[in-house]
């Protein structure tokens, strides 16, 4: 702001005035600075929980693939087991029968 126009504001406004309008304009900085700091700090907590959420996903995707790789093999040996009953239950029939 030229000078001249800084002496015309200052001769306009009593000092009183000019004190209390540059407290608010101080105070309005700080509140900027203030919700600044506040907005990166957000932005770096949805980043962190972003990249944690992606994390998760991923676990549960492999989580998924295991659990029905689990399954197929529970099923591969009930069936491997039934196959194995019937055989001695066919052994146990033939020995009664004979």
């Amino acid at each position: 702001m030229p000078l001249k126009l800084a002496e015309e504001v200052t001769a306009q406004v009593p000092a009183d005035d000019f004190q209390a309008l540059e407290e608010k304009v101080y105070r309005t900085i700080e509140l900027y600075k203030s919700s600044r700091e506040a907005r990166t700090a957000a932005e770096r907590d949805v980043q962190r929980l972003r990249e944690q959420l992606e994390q998760r996903e991923e676990e549960v995707e492999n989580m998924r693939r295991e659990m029905v790789r689990l399954r197929k093999e529970r099923e591969e040996v009930r069936e491997r087991v039934e196959k194995m009953l019937k055989q001695i239950e066919s052994l146990s029939e033939e020995q009664i029968a004979s």
